[in-house]
């Protein structure tokens, strides 16, 4: 069996592609290569697959398959030429024998996946999805989009904020404060939460805080109309952190006991390279 098939098995354990958003998502083996390297050993995490993450993937001749949170593959391709930044990265790999996968939605709505990572880090408290999945497959009977967290003891705004920087490793975040938690005259008790761009699964939720990582201007002000205060991080940055707190371990204990194609145990690493390509300054 191919490492990207024992990847696959193991990602679909962790993150069933059932619970994607597949009306407009893209998720699952996206490239298969018809050549991969016996000696390939280890598994690449990353949340976006630039030109610059898969050279530092491909100068690993280890790396035998990629995991890309986000699908490098979105829009249909009606020819493969290096001219086409997207393109040139499915040759690349193809020609060296790398296999990429990408979990997506799939991993935002499992249990134990993104957004139960994000609301991991807000404290005590009770978490549900905002729009469960219907016929869930078993063991993701409480997955869903969105989660909406609920405090067990109501906590001040300027906590929160604290917790979400602890938890993103982000020194600065952007904040926007409804009139009623200024000075933290008024505690927060709800906390809707959606990795990456949050309007669509946060709009209709009413909640003290949404957390997010972008939303557009209109839906904040939309959101302080409604005493909604919003915390963005950035898109990725929702996203980054669950890969070496989460997933990879996840995945070393489900591949404790695979070897490469040579009788070698398969390491999961992390990029070094991928980051948000926004940074407050």
């Amino acid at each position: 069996m191919s490492l990207l098939s024992k990847v696959t098995r193991c990602m679909r354990a962790i993150a069933p592609l059932e619970l994607a958003e597949t009306s407009w998502d893209n998720v699952g083996v996206l490239v298969e290569p018809p050549f991969p390297s016996p000696k390939q050993n280890k598994v690449f995490l990353t949340i976006d697959l630039t030109p610059q993450v898969l050279e530092e993937a491909l100068s690993d001749p280890k790396v035998g398959t990629i995991v890309s949170y986000h699908p490098p593959i979105f829009r249909a391709m009606k020819r493969l030429t290096s001219a086409d930044v997207k393109q040139d990265i499915v040759l690349k790999a193809i020609a060296r024998g790398v296999g990429i996968y990408s979990p997506h939605t799939a991993c935002d709505n499992c249990i134990n996946g993104v957004n139960d990572w994000l609301a991991s880090g807000l404290g005590q408290g009770q978490t549900k999805p905002i729009t469960p999945t219907d016929n869930p497959p078993e063991g993701q009977e409480d997955s869903g989009s969105g989660r909406l967290f609920t405090f067990s003891e109501p906590t001040p705004l300027s906590t929160v904020v604290e917790r979400v920087k602890k938890l993103t490793g982000l020194p600065h975040i952007r904040l926007a404060t409804a009139d009623r938690h200024r000075d933290n005259s008024k505690l927060i008790e709800t906390v809707a939460i959606c990795a990456g761009s949050g309007s669509s699964v946060l709009g209709p939720v009413q909640a003290d805080l949404f957390f997010t990582g972008e939303m557009g201007h209109h839906d904040v002000l939309a959101a302080l109309a409604q005493n909604t205060s919003v915390i963005l991080c950035e898109h990725t940055n929702t996203e980054r952190g669950y890969l070496s707190a989460v997933l990879k371990p996840e995945l070393e204990k489900k591949l404790k006991d695979e070897t490469s194609e040579e009788g070698e145990p398969i390491e999961v690493i992390v990029s070094r390279v991928d980051q948000d390509p926004l940074v407050i300054v």
